[in-house]
């Protein structure tokens, strides 16, 4: 980045800026133990048992997108916003971005409340599910020939992602459904900026949504098997530690 806030994309460059002052802070509070529960529940990360015995944890629903679980899934995420959340904010408006994407979240953590009733969940993996799922609705919703080829694109990417999240242990597939259904019902609420009239393709490999596949795929396997051990043990301990 040539600035660390960029005016241009001044929702997006927020958005990078709390995640990662969260993550920093949960290192620096923790030091390496940051990917355990007992941290991301301090953090905000989404445990349904405690938001069921206290409705007032609600707030957690929103929180847990910007609590990571470990460098590399902070990393990946973070790129992908860096890259989508531009295309997003040129798309679709900054103010109408920043509700698609934390909406988006809250749904996917909401999903998570209900269907995934006993996982502590974390990430900024709904709120991009959201929105992959709202370029997915421009392929029918615009008239733009890039915007429909944009969307034809990611809807290969987030079959593939969804399918990935069926495969690969530990990734919670209710939050990634849930933010994607999130984000395609509010591209239909939030319409794309009139703006999007004249957009073209540009030819950088920032755009290509393969890159966030292969990147996607390799790098969250590897943060799954690092931390499934170490998060289902502390669970166990937070668990004992609110009911017992």
């Amino acid at each position: 980045m040539k600035e660390i806030f960029d005016r241009r994309y001044p929702v997006t460059s927020f958005f990078l800026l709390v995640t990662t002052l969260v993550f920093v802070l949960m290192f620096l509070t923790s030091g390496f133990n940051y990917t355990s529960a007992a941290t991301l529940y301090q953090f905000g990360a989404v445990y349904p048992p405690a938001i069921k015995a206290m409705p007032e944890q609600i707030w957690r629903l929103f929180s847990a997108t910007f609590v990571h679980i470990g460098l590399e899934h902070f990393l990946v995420n973070m790129l992908s916003l860096y890259f989508l959340g531009r295309q997003m904010e040129q798309i679709f408006g900054s103010k109408q971005f920043f509700f698609i994407y934390l909406l988006s979240g809250m749904m996917g953590n909401l999903f998570v409340l209900v269907f995934s009733p006993n996982a502590i969940t974390a990430g900024a993996s709904t709120a991009l599910y959201g929105m992959f799922a709202s370029i997915v609705v421009l392929r029918y919703a615009s008239r733009n020939p890039y915007l429909q080829q944009l969307g034809q694109s990611y809807l290969s990417l987030l079959v593939i992602n969804l399918v990935g999240s069926v495969l690969i242990p530990g990734i919670s597939l209710a939050g990634h459904l849930g933010g994607a259904v999130g984000g395609a019902l509010l591209a239909i609420v939030f319409p794309s900026s009139r703006r999007t009239k004249d957009l073209q393709p540009r030819p950088t490999w920032s755009s290509n949504p393969s890159l966030y596949c292969f990147i996607s795929f390799t790098t969250f396997y590897r943060t799954i098997i690092r931390t499934r051990k170490t998060i289902g043990s502390s669970l166990r301990e937070l668990y004992f530690q609110w009911f017992f």
